[in-house]
């Protein structure tokens, strides 16, 4: 399986951003995806998920904020992100599962910051 994420940046808080994960080896539809971030110096911290059915869950600290989806003719699971904020920076990364903590060797950067 082989995972891909982009759609990071820099952006103030408030702002939004959607970041992508394209899936190459597994069909998105029949998996449970995840998406988790590693803000520097702290360790991995689970974000959201969507079962194979379409259920979502989200961590307290973004219900309301972020939204998961996913498009099954590209393959890809987004991640909606609105009113960010500077807690919010880290590396994002997607993995199978529903509550993966992800990788800590690749991702896409999200920074809030004025």
């Amino acid at each position: 399986v082989q995972l891909v994420e982009a759609g990071g940046g820099v952006v103030q808080p408030g702002g939004s951003l959607r970041l992508s994960c394209v899936a190459a080896g597994c069909d998105v539809r029949r998996s449970a995806m995840s998406g988790a971030r590693q803000a520097p110096g702290k360790g991995p911290e689970w974000v959201s998920g969507i079962s194979n059915n379409g259920n979502t869950d989200y961590r307290n600290s973004v219900k309301g904020r972020f939204t998961i989806s996913r498009d099954n003719a590209k393959n890809t699971v987004y991640l909606q992100m609105n009113s960010l904020k500077p807690e919010d920076t880290a590396v994002y990364s997607c993995s199978v599962g529903m509550y993966e903590l992800g990788p800590v060797t690749r991702g896409t950067q999200v920074t809030v910051s004025s």
